[in-house]
């Protein structure tokens, strides 16, 4: 079994980098649909927002084996790309989170921003985005945290011990013949592994309460 522990900061590092990669594509690309569906009238917005809400009723389990066949196709295989590139395409829960929250934003500040020359660019990058900010610290969190813990993608997709993830590093931890002294010896190192891994989502939540009880309320009192 290979050593999980000496390298444990390579995988930190590499859990930082899909966090920090899936965070910037899971925020810019579920805003800009958000703000289509809730500040742009097109002919069959409403029609399309319930074809993308009903994409949630498809469990993630039916796709896995669709998708690896895809990303074995693509040859990103033991690569970042099946853990970054689906982070760039909208999802529907979270393109429902900021809907819901921008639909509270008036939308007489639209007005008086257009009457000022802004373009529907700028309207969003300097009008809705800094309001929005609330939402969008909630699903910073809500998108690191699983992306912290995630186990069963960098199990599927990366074949390399240099690409593990500290969810992965930390499930070798414990000996395949199960419990006796091999897994005594490491015990020690399993429960200091255990409180990294849980530091920070415990230090951002307490960092961002504010933002994140704010963005969770107001997101959904308007419909």
């Amino acid at each position: 079994m290979s050593d999980p522990q000496s390298p444990f900061t390579l995988y930190i590092a590499n859990t930082l980098r899909v966090a920090a990669v899936v965070m910037v594509g899971t925020i810019a690309s579920n805003t800009v649909v958000a703000f289509a569906f809730s500040r742009l009238r097109w002919w069959g917005r409403d029609f399309w927002f319930m074809v993308m809400l009903s994409t949630m009723m498809l469990p993630s389990q039916v796709t896995i084996i669709p998708v690896y066949i895809l990303f074995n196709r693509l040859g990103w295989i033991d690569t970042w790309g099946p853990l970054t590139v689906p982070a760039f395409f909208a999802s529907a829960w979270t393109v429902f989170l900021m809907r819901q929250f921008m639909m509270t934003i008036p939308l007489e500040m639209d007005d008086a921003a257009r009457i000022d020359g802004c373009s529907t660019f700028r309207l969003f990058l300097h009008v809705i985005v800094p309001l929005s900010r609330p939402v969008i610290a909630v699903i910073a969190i809500f998108t690191f945290q699983p992306v912290w813990h995630n186990y069963f993608g960098p199990l599927i997709y990366h074949n390399t011990q240099a690409k593990w993830t500290v969810a992965l590093a930390l499930s070798q931890f414990a000996p395949s013949g199960g419990v006796g002294v091999g897994w005594r010896a490491q015990e020690q190192f399993l429960m200091a592994a255990a409180v990294v891994i849980a530091l920070p989502l415990v230090v951002i939540f307490l960092t961002c309460q504010r933002l994140f009880i704010q963005g969770i309320v107001i997101s959904g009192v308007k419909g």
